[in-house]
């Protein structure tokens, strides 16, 4: 098991704010999990009691509409926790949170978190301050929905991608997502984000293999209204 005092992705999140005490109780406390590609961490629903750290791989969090229709809300990368919201609130979680590929994570327990934050004010500011992200994030989100068309909602997906996840050897986009999921991401039917992406590929913006998709002209995408 590794240490938290000694691993990299603390920087990313707040358990950087914790000392070297603190950081060795909670190495001794936490579990570390191998979590395949399309299974669920937690359910929308379900108690977390504890919260996640993410030390390799992406996943999504989601939301089922009234009519069983999922919504990807946002996509958890390396040194994101999640889980924290439904923590400090003490409610169900609101959201899933399924593994897009192959995942190593770090699982602290409900009560070692609530010891930090209620004797550690600069563990309790981060963790403050990245609720305070997710939440500006969430009114981009709705803002975005209302005013921006679908192909412009895909194009700056796309973007999103192509800065925040290396390529691959072969220059495709890093992480893979389903033609659903792309759907799902901007809000709207399957179809329409294939034929906006056949589109896009017809434009010289883009090239696919498959589920992996290449981006040929970034500057393009962004001249996309």
């Amino acid at each position: 098991m590794s240490k938290c005092q000694q691993c990299i992705v603390k920087q990313f999140n707040a358990l950087k704010a914790l000392g070297k005490e603190d950081l060795i109780r909670i190495s001794g406390c936490k579990t570390s999990k191998s979590i395949k590609k399309g299974e669920i961490l937690f359910r929308e629903g379900e108690s977390v009691n504890g919260i996640y750290c993410i030390k390799e791989g992406v996943c999504k969090l989601s939301k089922l509409s009234a009519n069983g229709k999922e919504q990807i809300v946002k996509l958890v990368v390396r040194g994101d926790l999640i889980g924290q919201r439904s923590l400090v609130t003490d409610e169900k979680s609101n959201l899933t949170a399924i593994a897009v590929n192959e995942m190593e994570v770090c699982f602290i327990p409900k009560s070692e978190v609530l010891h930090d934050l209620s004797r550690n004010a600069s563990f309790s500011l981060d963790m403050l301050q990245d609720m305070a992200k997710e939440l500006r994030l969430a009114d981009n989100i709705i803002v975005d929905m209302a005013q921006k068309p679908v192909k412009q909602r895909l194009a700056d997906v796309l973007i999103y991608l192509h800065k925040t996840f290396k390529n691959d050897d072969k220059d495709y986009l890093g992480v893979i997502l389903s033609r659903e999921d792309y759907a799902s991401i901007v809000g709207t039917a399957t179809e329409s984000a294939i034929r906006i992406l056949s589109q896009f590929k017809k434009e010289g913006l883009i090239s696919t293999r498959g589920k992996h998709i290449k981006i040929l002209d970034l500057e393009g995408l962004k001249r996309i209204e």
